[in-house]
């Protein structure tokens, strides 16, 4: 890849300022709409979705594990589980799944 790295960074710079900074100069009174306010109610929760699921099945030594985390970690937010407590049956499910499937 050639090209100016400042031109680049500029760029990023720019559009990260335009998504950030233009909702809170433009919008400056509260979003009635039912649909755009549940919309973005939802905005982290799938941002966080996206990052978090490619790791679960690349980064562990076998998709299976993931997999398995995976519903662990479904199956103890479901009941209630604070987020500490999901990470750590996650995590505990991991690592007794590489033991027998590795």
């Amino acid at each position: 890849m050639s090209g100016n790295v400042y031109l680049y960074i500029f760029i990023m710079a720019a559009v990260t300022f335009l998504i950030r900074g233009l909702p809170l100069t433009l919008i400056r009174r509260e979003i009635k709409n039912r649909f755009l306010r549940s919309f973005l109610y939802y905005v982290p929760y799938v941002t966080l979705a996206v990052m978090t699921f490619p790791s679960i099945m690349e980064d562990t030594a076998s998709p299976w594990a993931g997999l398995l985390a995976l519903a662990a970690g479904i199956a103890a937010a479901w009941f209630g589980q604070s987020l500490l407590r999901v990470a750590v049956i996650c995590c505990a499910v991991v690592f007794v799944a590489e033991l027998f499937l590795v």
